[in-house]
């Protein structure tokens, strides 16, 4: 399974080596993609998104549950590339699996009734015969970031294929062999070879080409790229969706389960070793049950098995990069020396691998420390107490951000009434993030800073389409008829919009 050949670039291209984050060992070395070899893609995925468009859905549909049934019958395959370019564990790396398995059924059965023409009222009933129909846009624009290598690869690019778009997609060079995996089995399910094409290189090189050639420009990263990219879309008047940083609360009321809330925290703050978009960075806990909270917490966390294995033997992995190991390392240091308390965790640990980071726990942050309210992307979670709902929820969204949040009780409705109040794309009760996630019926993103745009639902196919409206007026228009004067024609038409409100007529 030669990956790497499946890269646009032109032969003999440079190549760039990645490396095992669990050893620091060289793991592949990838050709590089030039502006011109991105500029080759755009205009062979211009032609064969022409034909792809007019290739029926119930085709589309059927490449994509054969797909579908590849990742599932070659999922060990994409949890060894996962493992070994990421860092995370097996368990963490299935997930993205059954999250593309899941994104891939979604809509494949879904795309045909959200691509449907539909009715719409008309201007005048009877007369006025109205039709909204959806195009694609054309080629999308995909880039997608190293931390969820097959879920935000593959998952962004099944419905704007399926909506019957070409996509020219630029993975994180560091995972890479995850996108191209994914790659291989969509054009084995049947994909035309052009329709989905993939580039390799760094944005200061090849970015300017990929906004240039994009129709539309789907987004996961930083604040910072994604202002840039923002700017970038609005310059050239095409849409983009965006979904950016995060520094997502968790709120956990004074009637929560602590067993189970504390099985929950783990899962929330420490899954793919922290670095998840949706992960909880800060948690408030009722004044009533921090004690016993914080301390259940901490001893889960000193349990955690921490290593790195191609089994499901460890419960957390390693760091990505040794930026991210930087930047984890100067948060907590930064924390602990302006007086933070530590409850766990704390410490890099070089003896298991050169990227390793205990999962980690604070308390007594302040305002002062950079954790405080800039987000880490690494398994460190800070704890607050509160006294009173009202605070904990308005401290909950003093930030920016705004992407996912957590709240946990044994009170459904209160749960979801103080989720209501949280700012925030999505938010869980009782639950870290996967229930919102996996509702792929529903959408996803964020507010703030965190990103305009969303992904899965309606919103997620429709998106990377352009709405169309034919209106098709019969018999009367609307200029007076011959033989009726203006004034006479204008009190005709007051007369039928007063009885159009009085029936109720929308």
């Amino acid at each position: 399974m030669n990956l790497a050949s499946l890269v646009t670039a032109a032969p003999g291209a440079a190549t760039i080596t990645t490396t095992e984050p669990y050893t620091g060992k060289p793991l592949a070395d990838l050709p590089t993609s030039t502006a011109q070899d991105v500029r080759d893609a755009f205009a062979r995925a211009r032609v064969a998104q022409a034909d792809w468009a007019a290739t029926p859905v119930a085709e589309r549909k059927r490449i994509m549950l054969r797909f579908h049934d590849l990742v599932l019958e070659r999922q060990e395959q994409a949890l060894d590339l996962m493992q070994s370019e990421n860092g995370k564990t097996r368990r963490d790396a299935f997930l993205e699996v059954t999250d593309i398995a899941i994104t891939a059924r979604y809509y494949a059965r879904s795309a045909a009734a959200l691509l449907a023409p539909r009715r719409r009222r008309g201007a005048v009933p009877v007369l006025t015969h109205t039709t909204e129909l959806r195009h694609p846009k054309g080629v999308v624009t995909v880039i997608s970031p190293w931390n969820y290598p097959l879920s935000m690869a593959a998952g962004d690019a099944i419905p704007a294929l399926m909506a019957g778009n070409a996509v020219v997609q630029k993975p994180d060079t560091q995972t890479a062999l995850t996108a191209l995996w994914a790659l291989d089995l969509m054009r084995e399910a049947g994909l035309p070879a052009d329709v989905w094409q993939m580039v390799i290189g760094p944005g200061s090189s090849i970015g300017d080409a990929l906004m240039a050639g994009a129709d539309y420009l789907m987004f996961t990263g930083s604040t910072a790229s994604g202002r840039r990219i923002a700017r970038g879309a609005g310059e050239r008047l095409i849409g983009a969706s965006l979904e950016l940083g995060g520094k997502n609360p968790m709120i956990v009321l004074a009637d929560a389960d602590v067993e189970r809330t504390v099985e929950g925290a783990i899962a929330a703050c420490f899954s793919s070793t922290g670095q998840l978009c949706v992960s909880v960075e800060r948690m408030y806990v009722a004044d009533e049950i921090f004690a016993e909270f914080t301390a259940a917490f901490a001893a889960r966390t000193r349990q955690l098995r921490i290593g790195a294995a191609y089994d499901y033997s460890v419960d957390v992995g390693s760091l990505t990069t040794s930026a991210q190991l930087d930047t984890v390392t100067a948060h907590v240091r930064d924390a602990l020396a302006k007086g933070a308390t530590l409850l766990a965790g704390g410490t890099a640990r070089p003896d298991l691998g050169p990227l390793f980071y205990e999962p980690t726990i604070l308390t007594g942050v302040t305002p002062d420390m950079t954790l405080f309210d800039q987000e880490t992307f690494g398994p460190v979670v800070s704890i607050y107490r509160f006294t009173d709902l009202d605070d904990a929820v308005q401290r909950a969204n003093a930030t920016p951000y705004g992407l996912n949040a957590s709240v946990w009780t044994r009170d459904g409705a209160a749960g979801r009434a103080v989720a209501a109040r949280i700012h925030a794309g999505t938010v869980n009760v009782n639950e870290a993030f996967a229930a919102a996630w996996g509702s792929v019926d529903a959408p996803m993103g964020g507010m703030g800073d965190s990103g305009p745009g969303r992904r899965h639902g309606a919103e997620g196919l429709l998106k990377y389409t352009e709405p169309q409206t034919i209106a098709h007026q019969r018999l009367q228009g609307f200029t007076p008829p011959a033989g009726i004067s203006p004034e006479r024609w204008t009190r005709m038409i007051t007369t039928v919009l007063k009885a159009l409100k009085r029936l109720g007529t929308r």
